[in-house]
């Protein structure tokens, strides 16, 4: 009885993992060994990058914010702090490309957030 080496199977499989490989560096997408290898760490890289992401607009996000903030002469916090007393619901991304965007937008929320900050 002749051997059975499953040849197509291994071949299709290959070749799905070649194209999930297609457009990593030298031998990471020829040798079929190291290309498992950095597709499962390529792989793990993006579920957790997926969250980081997030992360890092909202930060980006702030460090707009905040900077605009200072340049009309108050600092993030009261200016967050002013917002939430007058009852402003817009988020940081909002904020964000209002201050980019539509800086005499900006200036109004500021000169509200202003108004509205608790006294000390």
């Amino acid at each position: 009885m002749t051997r059975a080496r499953s040849g197509k199977t291994v071949l299709r499989c290959r070749k799905r993992l070649r194209r999930l490989t297609k457009g990593f560096r030298l031998s990471r997408h020829h040798l079929y060994r190291q290309a498992v290898v950095t597709l499962i760490r390529a792989r793990v890289y993006a579920f957790r990058d997926r969250r980081v992401r997030k992360r890092e607009f909202r930060r980006l996000w702030i460090v707009r914010i905040n900077a605009a903030c200072r340049m009309r002469g108050l600092r993030y916090g009261q200016f967050i702090a002013g917002l939430i007393n007058a009852q402003v619901a817009l988020n940081r991304k909002t904020l964000a490309e209002l201050a980019v965007h539509d800086p005499d937008m900006f200036t109004q929320l500021v000169e509200l957030a202003k108004a509205n900050l608790p006294a000390t």
